[in-house]
């Protein structure tokens, strides 16, 4: 028997170190056996490369201390890019046209995704204007869509206009062949409404300014509504424009574009309630209110034609063409709807169709026209 204290005999030495090393294979990795044993085996070797990212040049170039040689380079990678992407173009028309021409169908064109075609349309959805007819029918402007009752509107302005604004009514006047200007002289908005609905005008426009900017536009259909505010910017006056014109006293066309929601269609026909319903084609002007991303963007052209000689590469006798191009009149600006109103102007007690919601986490493909 071993002495108390002291070493173990050398049998027991092996016993117990050996039995330790089994229960240590048996519970955990068990040495070389019980690795495979006790847990998946994993197989040996190289990873799998990970996915190429393609790098942009100025990732391609961002290590180059000099600045001229960095700045070179990219030149040189940005023309080389542009290059094979023109080719690739090149290739892709060739191939569209052998297959047109053998009868087969083309490639379909890869569509971009931008906000515009991912666009959330919320509840209500794309509406037309077909869904919408009963409704039209009965709405504040049917008549005026059966031509009973033709465009008269009143122009005023806020308190003290400025001389940038006076400028800007001039401009409008050419824009809306059927309306008058009078001063504001003091009174109020409600006021005015009574007054311009009992001498028969069709709507009323009230053009708002602050420290000689022009940063509003209220519009009021008579004499039932509705009454739509909107945020001006970006105005730009006719004078302003490279190469305006002069606008006449013909009626112009009117373009409504990209109003899909049914509180775009109502908007629209807001905006067409202050436009003659049989233009004079004669005098090619054209109004064009292009809503884009909930931004209404206002413009006022003529289009023109002109005859030019012109001879093409390979032909000796010059042909007479008739070429059509564009001619802006003006103004310019963009509007963005704040609120809708039913009825008149009515700032305290008016019910309120649309307003603007306060949502922090808003999506940005959501739009309300």
């Amino acid at each position: 028997m071993p002495k108390p204290g002291g070493k173990p005999a050398a049998g027991g030495k092996g016993a117990a170190k050996g039995s330790g090393k089994g229960l240590k294979g048996n519970s955990g990795k068990g040495g070389k056996g019980g690795k495979g044993s006790g847990g998946v085996s994993k197989p040996k070797g190289p990873k799998p490369p990970a996915p190429a990212q393609t790098k942009s040049i100025g990732q391609l170039t961002s290590h180059i201390g000099n600045k001229q040689k960095r700045s070179a380079t990219y030149a040189k990678l940005k023309h080389r890019k542009q290059k094979d992407k023109k080719l690739r173009r090149e290739k892709a028309a060739k191939e569209d046209a052998k297959a047109i021409a053998e009868g087969r169908e083309p490639e379909p064109k890869q569509e971009p995704k931008t906000i515009e075609s991912t666009r959330d349309w919320g509840e209500g959805g794309r509406v037309a204007v077909e869904d919408l007819a009963e409704e039209h029918a009965e709405d504040e402007f049917a008549s005026h869509f059966a031509a009973e009752r033709p465009p008269n509107v009143l122009l005023t302005t806020n308190y003290r206009p400025s001389k940038v604004m006076y400028q800007f009514l001039a401009d409008l006047l050419d824009v809306f062949p059927a309306a008058q200007y009078y001063k504001r002289s003091g009174f109020a908005i409600k006021k005015i409404c009574t007054y311009a609905a009992a001498r028969g005008f069709t709507d009323l426009v009230v053009v708002n300014e602050d420290r000689k900017q022009i940063n509003g536009l209220l519009v009021v259909h008579l004499p039932e509504g509705p009454t739509a505010h909107f945020r001006l910017s970006k105005v730009v006056l006719s004078k302003d424009i490279k190469g305006h014109g002069r606008a006449t006293a013909h009626k112009p066309e009117l373009i409504m574009s990209g109003f899909g929601t049914k509180l775009g269609h109502r908007v629209g026909r807001l905006f067409s309630s202050l436009f003659c319903q049989d233009p004079a084609y004669r005098g090619r002007r054209v109004v064009t209110f292009h809503n884009q991303r909930d931004f209404i963007f206002f413009r006022h052209h003529r289009y023109i034609f002109e005859e030019k000689e012109q001879r093409k590469a390979g032909e000796k006798v010059k042909k007479h063409r008739v070429i059509a191009r564009l001619q802006e009149l003006g103004p310019r600006f963009v509007m963005r709807l704040t609120s809708l109103q039913k009825g008149t102007f009515d700032s305290k007690h008016g019910e309120f169709e649309w307003e603007p919601k306060n949502e922090k986490t808003g999506s940005r493909r959501k739009f309300n026209l």
